[in-house]
Parts: structure tokens; sequence; C-alpha cells
């Protein structure tokens, strides 16, 4: 029986690891070398890289990789990103060179606004609520005065409070919802800080308002959090090609693909079970360019997500059109991120990520990471309606497949070759290599 451990944090990291080994992995000197082995030999990276979480005893390895060609609103790009999904980075550097051909890809950020709340709940006499908030609004924005000073030299800040009725959800529910602008920052822990202060000084002022009674006057704070759904800090972006253009391929007719490519968007748009993994694809070429530039993307999937069933139902992200005999393919995200800040100015990677980008406002980032889902999706809905996703992502995934039947080099190069004219599956590869060595 295993028993609880105390004081787990203040260890050494060889302690910790020396613990977990006897604790949980027999002792097993292999799960301790492999630990080690992805230490970084440099101790002041490694020591930087621990100190971005909690109990660190290694680092795990993603790759970062690079999707060329991206011609977004006239400039050039290439994209850096992380991820370890066999062929996102080769589809979207595909999808890249067939549009940058074709006028590339344009992007446009409808708004930056992000919001929070104070969540408080109130029993008394609503109208006098509403009297308070309006008497102690100005109050509320001069009490965030030190906390916005430096953000406002820079064109941002508190945009507006507003009094937010949620009786109707539940019993004495009310909220403080405030609006921001953060310009190159994410700006959580700027919302964060605004969002607390607010609280302290409604329940200040809610003391002392003399048109409560003594219920009222203690109004009873829950909790202050900025909010992952932003619909408001929105982009859009587009591309957009003659039908006669869209397709290279002489057994698909121009026509037929891009009909085919319409109806798969309209079964996405409304198939839920189709758009989860629809907009999973586009997820696919966003979180590799989020991670690749520090940038939290667990908020932006929660939020995308969110804004894809805005409406009542889960839908499809992305939307086409075929007018005129022109092709168009279009989508509108909300996006928060940042390029100052939190891992942008600490992780090493991301650094460089950044000046690849050539050191973009957070603006133009949520242009890049937007063209990037695009792209990503483009590609994928492309090959479902003709050749299907597997052909190309099986000949990607080969390489993984060789590695973890620990093929040798020279193994590789003959199943390479062999597999570029054969299906790929987990029992064929087996099968070839089996072959090979006997």
């Amino acid at each position: 029986m295993i028993t609880p451990i105390t004081g787990f944090s203040k260890l050494k990291k060889e302690e910790k690891i020396d613990w977990l080994l006897k604790t949980y992995l027999q002792n097993s000197e292999n799960s301790k070398k492999v630990l080690k082995q992805y230490w970084n030999h440099d101790d002041a990276v490694q020591q930087l890289h621990e100190e971005f979480t909690e109990n660190t005893l290694s680092n795990f390895y993603l790759p970062f990789g690079i999707a060329p060609n991206f011609l977004i609103n006239g400039e050039l790009l290439a994209i850096p990103m992380t991820t370890e999904e066999s062929s996102v980075i080769a589809a979207a550097s595909k999808a890249a060179k067939f549009w940058q051909t074709r006028g590339g890809f344009k992007v446009e950020v409808l708004n930056t606004t992000k919001n929070g709340q104070v969540h408080f709940i109130y029993k008394g006499d609503k109208e006098k609520l509403e009297k308070f908030f309006s008497e102690t609004k100005e109050s509320l924005l001069d009490s965030v005065s030190d906390i916005t000073k430096n953000m406002r030299k820079r064109g941002g800040g508190v945009l507006d409070i507003e009094l937010l009725d949620k009786t109707n959800l539940l019993d004495g529910y009310y909220q403080l919802h405030c609006t921001f602008e953060t310009k190159d920052s994410m700006g959580a822990n700027f919302i964060n800080s605004c969002l607390e202060k607010f609280a302290d000084t409604l329940k200040t002022e809610a003391n002392n308002f003399e048109s409560f009674n003594d219920a009222e006057k203690h109004l009873e704070v829950i909790m202050s959090i900025l909010s992952n759904y932003v619909p408001e800090c929105l982009v859009r972006v587009e591309v957009s090609c003659p039908v006669s253009e869209l397709y290279e391929d002489k057994d698909i007719s121009h026509e037929v693909f891009a009909e085919k490519f319409l109806t798969a968007i309209k079964i996405a748009e409304v198939e839920p079970y189709r758009a989860v993994t629809h907009n999973k694809g586009i997820m696919n070429g966003i979180d590799a360019v989020v991670l690749a530039t520090g940038n939290d993307f667990r908020a932006v999937e929660a939020g995308i997500h969110a804004y894809a069933c805005k409406d009542g139902s889960y839908t499809s992200l992305t939307h086409a059109s075929l007018e005129n005999g022109v092709f168009k393919f279009w989508m509108e995200i909300p996006l928060a991120l940042g390029t100052v800040g939190g891992l942008t100015n600490l992780h090493p990677l991301v650094k460089v990520a950044l000046e690849i980008l050539q050191k973009p406002s957070a603006r133009e980032l949520m242009e890049i990471v937007a063209v990037a889902g695009l792209a990503q999706n483009f590609a994928a809905v492309k090959s479902l309606v003709t050749n299907g996703i597997q052909q190309g992502h099986m000949k990607m995934h080969l390489m993984n497949i060789l590695n973890s039947q620990n093929a040798t080099p020279t193994e590789k190069e003959e199943l390479i070759h062999y597999f570029k004219k054969h299906t790929v599956t987990h029992s064929n590869v087996a099968e070839q290599l089996e072959q090979i060595r006997n």
C-alpha cells in the first residue's frame, strides 16, 4: 500500500525522481535515464524551464517546425509550428503554397476587446442596486488607476463596466461585466488584478451606501475572474479564386471538386458529430502556432469552441461559397493572444518564433494564427473529398511506425521507397519489416 507523501515540493529534483522510482516505477533505471536525458545541458536554461511550473522532473519535447510560403495581406511569411501530429505542418505548407499563387490570405482584425466579470449575489431591491451602481461606477474606475497606468500609456485599459442582472439564471445573481483593451499583452494578469480591485471597491462602497439596508450592504462577491470566451475579440480570414484555378487534378473537374468541397462544409455546419472533428482540424493549425509563440492554447481552444456554438448548436467555424464562378473560403474566430509578457519574454524558442514572424504585434499574431487554422482546414477538406485523409496522413505517420518498430536507417530508406506505391498500415509496415529482416 502506497503511503501519502508530505513535503514533496520541498524535495530536490533528484530526490523527487528517486521517490517516484521507488514508489511507482519499480526502481527502473531506464525510467531515470529517460527523465535525465531530456534535461538541458545548460544549467541556466534548465533552471528557467523548471521555474515555468512546479515539481519539475524533466522537459517534455515537442517538434518545432516551420511552414513556409504563407502570403498574408501581401507579405510572405514562414510560420513556426509546435506539434507532434503527423501531416499538420505538411498540410499547412501545401495549402500555403497553393494559395500563394492565388492572391494569398486576406485577414482583418475586427475587434480586440477582452472581458471579465465580478460575480456577486445580491438579494435586495433591484432599483437600489442600479442606483448604487450608477453612483459608484466612477469610483470603481478610479480604484484601478494605479493598475491601469502603464496600460493606458500604451493605449489600453478598462473600456467599460456594466451591471448585468442574471437573476433569471440564479437567485440573486448579478455581475459587473467589464471590458478591456490590453494591446500587445494577452492581459490575463492585468484583467484579473483590475477585477479583484473592482470587487474590493464594490464591497466597500456597498457598505457605505446609505440607501441599502443592513442586508443589502453585505452583498456577497463570489469570484472575480477574466473570461476566455471573447466573442468580440475577432479576426476574419479568407481566400478566394476562380473555380477554374481551384483544383489541379485531371480526374476531377474544377466544378465537381468545388461542389463536393461546399457540401462537405455544409455538412459540418449542420451536423455536430462532423463539426467537432472538422473544427479539431482547424485547431491543429491554430494550436501549433499558439504553442510555438508561447500563448495559452487551452484558453484559445475553450474560447473558439464556445464561439462555435454561440447560436445554440455546435457548428463549423469555416464557411464556403461559390458565386459567379468564384470560390470563397473563410473563417471568423475569437483569439486572445499576446506578444509581450508571460513565456514570450522567457522561453528561448518562443523568442525565436516571434523573430521568424518579424516580431508581430498581438493584432498581427491574431491574423497569422487565423491563417494557419484556415490553411489546415482547407488542406484537410480537400483531402477528404478527393483521396481521403488516410493516404497522406499515414504516409506522414510511416516514420512514427518505423521508429516504434526500431527500424534501422537502411530499413527506413527501403520501406519509405516501398510505401510510395503501397498503402501504409501498422500491419503492412510490420509485415514488410519482417520480410526484410528475414
